[in-house]
């Protein structure tokens, strides 16, 4: 079964060990460009006026990403610093997407991201994103094809502003409508 949360939800869920040792909580999660992955959290203390930690947690050090907490082994699995979070100067997209304009690419501007939805699972990625659009609706818009993802903005294929959800349970079937879509389009083209 596939499950979805929102980005947003995943932030802030405390780091715990097996053994239930307290050991952080996820600050950001930084997400591969080219692939649509998760490739790791970026940490802060937990408590009211705890900071970042300036550590990552890469996911394949993840055991498991529940309801309430991220687990890990034990607190071997936190790198040393958190240069693992960081892009590389000349990669290309990445960047913070929230605030950012979803755009087709034939130039209908669909809203700006104010959330991304994440698949969860053994290989978590991104499925889509919650947008706001010009009429201050919330929209969620599965992520399927070729997506192009810059700081500017996130081109995605004309048919996604047909294939929309309004609420997580939705968007699956979003996104195999919009898969669905796309293949017959390829099949025509």
């Amino acid at each position: 079964m596939t499950t979805y949360m929102r980005a947003s939800e995943i932030a802030k869920k405390p780091v715990v060990t097996l053994a239930g040792e307290d050991i952080g909580q996820v600050k950001d999660l930084v997400f591969d460009p080219s692939t649509g992955s998760i490739r790791c959290f970026t940490l802060a203390g937990r408590g009211l006026l705890a900071g970042p930690l300036h550590r990552a947690l890469l996911w394949e050090n993840v055991h498991a990403l529940g309801p309430h907490a991220v687990m890990v082994r034990d607190e071997s699995a936190l790198e040393e610093d958190d240069s693992a979070a960081r892009t590389d100067v000349g990669a290309r997209g990445g960047g913070n997407v929230l605030g950012v304009a979803v755009m087709t690419r034939g130039g209908t501007r669909l809203g700006v991201i104010t959330d991304a939805v994440v698949e969860t699972g053994r290989a978590p990625r991104v499925a889509g994103y919650e947008i706001e659009t010009a009429e201050h609706r919330r929209s969620l818009l599965p992520v399927t094809g070729p997506v192009t993802v810059s700081r500017e903005r996130v081109l995605v294929p004309d048919a996604t502003a047909q294939h929309s959800a309004g609420d997580l349970g939705g968007l699956g079937a979003a996104a195999e409508d919009l898969r669905d879509h796309l293949r017959h389009d390829a099949r025509e083209g």
